[in-house]
């Protein structure tokens, strides 16, 4: 059965988007909860990732990309 605009507006009225719930860790930086804090590593007050070791990967990737064995 057809329906007229206005009730297929209503309907529509609660298909909105909300907002992700932020958490802060110590320092104060913003992440998604229930997920390791992308800035220090941290979940739950415990040390999870070595935040060091991973930009010193990333920085090493960027560099290596960019160098070539031949000629372009």
């Amino acid at each position: 059965m057809r329906h007229t605009r206005s009730q297929t507006n209503s309907r529509r009225s609660h298909h909105k988007l909300t907002n992700p719930a932020l958490a802060k860790d110590g320092q104060g930086n913003a992440y998604l909860r229930h997920r390791v804090s992308p800035a220090t590593g941290d979940y739950r007050g415990r040390k999870v990732i070595d935040h060091s070791a991973r930009l010193e990967k990333r920085a090493k990737k960027a560099a290596a990309s960019h160098e070539h064995s031949h000629a372009h």
